[in-house]
Formats: C-alpha cells, structure tokens, sequence
C-alpha cells in the first residue's frame, strides 16, 4: 500500500505558450433603430391603437343601446305576462280551496268560516298573499325552485 503513495503522477500544467486571453470587454448589443425612431414607432403603433379603440367603442356603444332599447321594448310584455301568471296562480289556489272545502258547511271560498279574515282593510282591498300560500297548491317542485334560487347561484 505505501507501494501507491510512492507513484509519481503527472501534474496537470498549461498548454505551451499558455492559455488564450479571456475576452472581458463590453460587446454592445447591435442597434436597429436610433432613440428617435423608437419615440416615433411608439407614438404611430399608439395613435394606431387609439384609432381602433374608438372605432371598437363606437360599435359596442352602438350595441349597448340596441340590447337597452330592445330591452325597454320588451319589459312591458314580460311585466304583463309575470302578472298574467300570477293571476292565474291565485285562481288554482281559490278553486282548489273551493274543492277542498266543499263538503265543509258554512264555508267561504277566501273567509274564514263566513268571516272576514282582514277585519281592518277594505272589502274590495287586494291582499297579496305570502310566499307559501301562493304555492300551496302547487307541485312541490315548483315551491322548491323558486324557494331556493338563491342556492343555485
């Protein structure tokens, strides 16, 4: 083992003549357009944008008032076919009542037992009925989807 440790070993030296010399100094990058032709490329390439931006504008501006207009146009109709439904809603809840209660004497379709059920208000006064009223004589389904719409969101 002393035998290895005795082994000359050729020591690793520079070429002849020595090493090349290391390049250190700046190399500028190559220029493909003065300062003042950047300003002026940025300055088209912005009135360009500009350009278009207001072109586009001009257009969704256009749309914005279409889609109001036609909008305002149909909120009436909707307004009216949302009533239309409600009506028809509250007549099936009163000739559901006037099924279910026929056999009942003395009972009134809307009263209590010939009674009156707001004695305060008019006579001829509408009273909007609740939330679980206006479906009770609905399909549970339709309760449900309308009851929890904020759940879907």
């Amino acid at each position: 083992m002393a035998e290895a440790c005795q082994v000359a070993r050729k020591q690793d030296l520079p070429p002849p003549g020595g090493y090349k010399p290391i390049p250190y100094k700046r190399i500028p990058a190559k220029q493909f357009f003065s300062g003042y032709a950047m300003i002026a490329g940025y300055l088209g390439i912005t009135a360009g944008a500009a350009y278009l931006y207001y072109q586009n504008m001009k257009m969704v501006q256009k749309h914005e008032i279409e889609m109001r207009s036609s909008k305002m146009a149909i909120y009436p109709m909707l307004l009216a076919e949302r009533d239309r439904e409600y009506m028809k809603q509250l007549r099936r809840n009163r000739d559901a009542e006037a099924e279910l209660m026929r056999d009942v004497p003395g009972w009134e379709v809307g009263t209590w037992y010939g009674e009156r059920v707001y004695k305060n208000e008019p006579e001829d006064k509408f009273i909007e009925p609740i939330f679980h009223e206006y479906y009770v004589h609905t399909d549970p389904h339709e309760w449900f989807k309308r009851a929890h719409v904020k759940l879907r969101s």
